[in-house]
């Protein structure tokens, strides 16, 4: 555990190669905020299993929000629609992204060395005891000069912060609820991924993790 999990201070800043930065605790003060947007974007648009171009359902659970999100027969790529071929009128759209998302994003992507940034969509995967994500590079987004910025909530993780080919060697580093990284310039292209998460509670959000991606996508 960080020493910074349950202390009322102020975010550390670390850079873990250039172009990427980690902030500990940066999401803590807005963590009720964060939390009850995410519930409202998925009372709109569920959870779900999205399938890969391969046609491989992926472990982890996903929604989101903007105008563009992954769609389940086009994942990876952006599209207007709702991953949902089933989705019913109110869902058929995504949700627009909260004022909060937009906010948030600009002021971790500014002290990251990224004031530019102003996302448009958000992506929200939903964790539980044993769910990873391999090792992977965010390149379907229009402007490869964006950066990203991913929010940990809830349970912690190991994140894997790489190179740029697949096979090479990765950072491990632990993320708990409130850490906040980001991605940009000469890290945009890093792979990245999440180890299995361990079995576990945390007060606000039982025994899941969600981890909120912005990007730039049109």
């Amino acid at each position: 555990m960080n020493l910074f999990s349950n202390l009322e201070t102020t975010p550390t800043y670390e850079e873990i190669f250039p172009g990427s930065v980690l902030m500990r605790g940066f999401a803590l003060p807005e963590e009720h905020a964060l939390l009850t947007a995410v519930e409202t974007i998925a009372s709109i648009s569920p959870f779900r299993h999205m399938v890969t171009p391969g046609g491989l359902r992926m472990h982890v659970q996903s929604t989101g929000c903007g105008p563009r999100q992954f769609g389940d027969n086009n994942a990876f790529r952006y599209s207007k629609e709702s991953p949902d071929s089933t989705a019913t009128p109110r869902s058929a759209l995504r949700p627009a992204m909260p004022e909060l998302f937009h906010s948030f994003a600009i002021r971790a992507a500014t002290l990251a060395g990224f004031p530019r940034f102003r996302p448009d969509s958000g992506h929200i995967n939903r964790y539980q005891a044993g769910i990873k994500l391999g090792l992977h590079q965010d390149r379907h987004e229009c402007d490869l000069t964006q950066p990203i910025v991913s929010v940990s909530l809830g349970l912690p993780a190991v994140f894997l912060l790489g190179g740029f080919e697949r096979g090479d060697k990765a950072r491990h580093i632990l993320l708990e609820h409130g850490d906040v990284i980001v991605w940009g310039g000469p890290s945009r292209m890093r792979f990245h991924g999440v180890q299995p998460l361990k079995p576990g509670s945390h007060p606000l959000t039982g025994f899941y993790r969600y981890n909120l991606t912005f990007r730039k996508t049109q």
